[in-house]
Order: structure tokens, then C-alpha cells, then sequence
């Protein structure tokens, strides 16, 4: 019986680890920032653990029938719990209220564990020895956990999938103790019917999963989820609705075909137009293509460098034929070089290579709604940027909103210019998104082109002229610079953001 209690602890520190990175993860998912979800909900899984450890003093008797039916019940719960977050995410007032209910329920149950199998095992080891042998097999588990969740988990199941996993094996940990105790008492009859029941439902949602989050996203999205695929990064969800076609990451909006022309050729053409004779562009994010579509309209290009963290969405975007005939076949061009790798960490080997220098950036990230993201948007990032560039180069960001958020428009801007480069910021107006606004950044002063590239549909010599103009509730405002160790950009955005959703 030892040993099986002893395996036991490896499986149920697992689990239980893999419950709260399932909470962490649809939190980041969900709600965005993803190092706050991530806090609170370690902090508040870690305090739930604590008031089940208290709690456990309170079991008194039958303490190996207490244990299975915590297991049993810990399964169904942790198990059913990423289906259960997804499925009522547009459904609850309060999302939060169910996310912190659910990680502090499991969190009890895990606390009660590890109490209860040292009392179970108290007689049989010296406590010296017995202590450090659960804690260790614990921590081993907790390992496993770390290890298995982002390298395999995430890509090969996913986050629904996994849940109904561990579900499954905290129960097993119950049935195997139930038929190590070689007992034909009634509660053990009873449980291993309960569990049994149990595995069998968790069982079903692990073969449907796919059906459970097709349905969870087809709530939350209007138009027909036509693709989702999660990523070791992100949540990748294409709808079609009529001639719309649009993409989601993470649940949040990153274009919609009706009029992601507006975007992108606002984003491209005020650069590259400004340079004479471009040649050498570098890409940073724009994984879909759609920039580098714009970027390509200038046959003397000879060679575009395109960074993107995610291999996923540049598979993706290069091989389906509704996608291709958007991007327009960007991503297979002989001129193209993909690198798939964090952008910070590419763009600091390159500069300290100092064997290339670009005659163009274009920086097309997703907003910085977390720290991962904004560390893309501060000041070390932008000195490493003036490093691959020469002094007739000119970079633009896409800056989000100056008009739903505008101090973390300037601060994107302020943050440049911190870093030496003198600024143009500018800004355009895109239906799915509203005002939407960019900064060019350059070592000397912007002079708007004289004429762009035949054939655009939105970018003109008129159009362009509103562009520069700021209107007053738009204007600049003095705001902190964003840093590594202080992303002011972050905390700006989620406030300026969720400020605006709410009303």
C-alpha cells in the first residue's frame, strides 16, 4: 500500500500543478496581462491550498475513504475545468468571481491531499523520513508538471484536453488505492462506482473536447469559426461571416478582411514611400503576411526579413487558400527570409552582428496588453533597433488607439523619442478598429513622400495629409516611458482599454 500512496503523490503534484497553469493560461487567454492572471492566481491557489491543509485537522476518521473521495472529486472538478471556463466565459456576469471560485475549490482539495496520505503513512515510517519522501515525490511531480505542460501539453493537446487528462489520472490515483485495499466493504463498492462514473464522463469530454471548445468559440465569436488551433503561444481563431474573414488571437480581434486595407496600407505606405529606392526591409510581427503583401509593391525590394514568434501562424498563413488569395501569396515570395523566434532576442543578436542594416521596419505586433509583449515596445527594444538601421532608415509601430488610448499611443511615441529616434506619429481610420494610429521613426526629420504606389485603396497624397493632423482629443499628453523593469505602456493599455469595453 506504501508505494502506491507514494506513486500517488507524484500524480496528484501534477495534476495539481497542471490545474492552476490551466487556470493561468485561460486567464491570459481571456482576460489579457497575462503576469497578472498568472499572480493572482498562484497567490490564490497557494492560499486555498493552505485552508485545505488547515481543514484536513478536521478528519478524523476514515481517513483513506476521505482521501479517494477527495480525488474523485478533485478530478472532477480540475478535470472538467478549462470546458467549464471556456463554455461560460460570454455567459457570466462575472467571469472572475467563477475563475477565482473554481482555482480556490481545487486549491482546497489539493491542500487536503498531502496532510492526509502523512497521516495515512505515519505509522509505517519515522516522520523524518517520511516527510522528506512525500515531500520529494511531490516536487518531482510539480517538475513533471513544468516540464510537460508548455513542451507538450499545450502544442499536442491542448488546454481543454488536458484538463479531462489529469482529471482523469487524479481519479485513477482513487481506483488504484481502492483496489490495492482488497476490501468488499459497501463505501468501497460505492466509490469505485462513483469514481468509475466519473472517469467515464471525463472520458467523453477528453473525445470531444474539440466539439466543447468549437462550441465555446462559436458563443463567443460572431460569424462561423471556420479555424482554431492552439499554439504554445497563443489561441489562433479564424470566423467567416458572409465576405468578412477575420482572425483573433487570444480572443482579441487582429483584422478583419472587410477593411484590413485601411490598416495595413496606412502601416506600409507612409515609410516605404518616403524612402528612395528600398531594398532592405525588415518585418517584426505580421505573421499573416498582410503587411509584407503592402511591402512587396515595391518591385525594387530585393530581400524582406520577416520575424514572427509563432510558426504556427506563418504555416498557417502561407498555406490556406482563403488566406493566401488575401495576402496575396506574400508568404511564399523567393524574396522573403521567415525567422521564427522571439523578436527581442533576434533583433539583439543582430545588432551585436552588426553585418546588416535595413532600409526599412515595419513593426506590426499585437498591442501590448501583457508584459511579453511590451517589453517589444520599450526602450531597450528601440536602442536595439536604432543598431540595424542606417541613417536614411525609417521604422513605423503600430501604436494603438490615440483616441480609445491615447497615453499609451504617446507613450509609444514618447518612448522613442527617448531612444533618440525623432518621431511622426500619424494616424488613420479603420471601421473594425476606429481611429488607429502608428509612429514613424527615424535619426532625421520625416518628409512625407510625393506620390505613393498606384492602385492603393485608401492611402493618397489626401488621405495622408489628414493623417498627420491630430485633432484635440487626440493630442499629445506627457506620459512615463516604458521600460523592462517599469512597463507603464501595460498598465496605460489595460486601463485605457477595459475603460472603454466597460462603457
Amino acid at each position: 500500500m506504501a508505494p502506491i500512496l507514494f506513486f500517488s503523490v507524484v500524480i496528484i503534484a501534477t495534476c495539481g500543478l497542471i490545474y492552476e497553469l490551466i487556470a493561468g493560461t485561460v486567464a491570459s487567454y481571456l482576460l489579457g496581462d497575462s503576469v497578472t492572471q498568472f499572480s493572482t492566481i498562484i497567490g490564490s491557489y497557494l492560499f486555498a491550498m493552505g485552508i485545505g491543509s488547515w481543514l484536513s485537522r478536521y478528519v478524523t476518521k476514515n481517513l483513506i475513504s476521505f482521501f479517494v473521495k477527495v480525488e474523485i472529486l478533485l478530478g472532477a472538478v480540475g478535470g472538467c475545468s478549462a470546458a467549464v471556463l471556456f463554455l461560460l466565459f460570454e455567459h457570466v456576469h462575472s467571469f472572475r468571481l467563477l475563475l477565482y471560485f473554481q482555482v480556490t475549490l481545487i486549491g482546497i482539495l489539493v491542500g487536503i491531499e498531502i496532510p492526509l496520505l502523512l497521516r495515512i503513512l505515519k505509522d509505517k515510517f519515522e516522520f523524518s523520513d517520511l516527510v522528506s519522501k512525500v515531500l520529494a515525490f511531490d516536487y518531482i511531480g510539480a517538475l513533471f508538471a513544468s516540464i510537460l505542460f508548455p513542451l507538450i501539453l499545450i502544442p499536442y493537446l491542448g488546454l481543454v484536453k488536458t484538463s479531462f487528462l489529469f482529471g482523469m489520472l487524479n481519479v485513477s490515483v482513487a481506483l488504484w488505492v481502492l483496489y490495492a485495499l482488497e476490501e468488499n466493504s459497501p463505501w468501497n463498492r460505492l466509490h469505485k462506482m462513483s469514481a468509475m462514473v466519473v472517469i467515464v464522463g471525463l472520458t467523453m469530454g477528453f473525445v470531444y473536447a474539440d466539439s466543447v471548445m468549437g462550441y465555446a468559440e462559436q458563443n463567443a465569436y460572431q460569424g462561423k469559426v471556420i479555424y482554431a488551433e492552439s499554439t504554445p503561444y497563443q489561441r489562433i481563431v479564424l470566423t467567416k461571416a458572409s465576405r468578412d474573414l477575420r482572425l483573433f488571437l487570444n480572443g482579441n480581434l487582429q483584422f478583419s478582411s472587410v477593411d484590413e486595407y485601411r490598416y495595413h496600407e496606412a502601416l506600409v505606405h507612409p515609410a516605404l514611400s518616403a524612402i528612395r529606392d528600398p531594398q532592405n526591409v525588415l518585418i517584426i510581427g505580421g505573421g499573416d503576411g498582410l503587411a509584407l503583401r503592402e511591402a512587396l509593391k515595391y518591385p525594387g525590394i530585393r530581400s524582406v526579413t520577416l520575424v514572427d514568434l509563432d510558426p504556427a501562424m506563418t504555416r498557417l498563413f502561407a498555406s490556406n487558400e482563403m488566406l493566401t488569395e488575401l495576402n496575396q501569396n506574400s508568404l511564399l515570395s523567393p524574396k522573403l527570409n521567415i525567422i521564427n523566434r522571439d523578436a527581442f532576442i533576434w533583433l539583439k543578436q543582430a545588432a551585436a552582428e552588426k553585418n546588416q542594416r535595413y532600409d526599412a521596419i515595419i513593426i506590426d505586433l499585437p498591442d501590448p496588453s501583457n508584459y511579453s509583449v511590451g517589453k517589444l515596445y520599450s526602450l531597450p527594444f528601440y536602442n536595439l533597433l536604432h543598431q540595424v538601421m542606417h541613417d536614411h532608415s525609417i521604422a513605423v509601430v503600430q501604436s494603438t488607439s490615440p483616441m480609445v488610448a491615447r497615453k499609451s499611443f504617446w507613450c509609444v511615441n514618447n518612448t522613442l523619442e527617448a531612444s533618440g529616434f525623432k518621431t511622426t506619429p500619424y494616424h488613420a481610420y479603420v471601421p473594425s478598429f476606429g481611429e488607429w494610429g502608428y509612429v514613424i521613426a527615424s535619426r532625421k526629420p520625416y518628409t512625407p513622400p510625393a506620390e505613393y504606389p498606384a492602385g492603393l485603396k485608401y492611402v493618397s497624397r489626401d488621405t495622408a495629409r489628414e493623417m498627420f493632423h491630430f485633432p484635440a482629443d487626440m493630442s499629445r499628453v506627457a506620459t512615463k516611458i516604458q521600460r523592462l523593469d517599469d512597463q507603464a505602456l501595460v498598465r496605460y493599455f489595460d486601463k485605457e482599454w477595459s475603460e472603454y469595453l466597460v462603457y
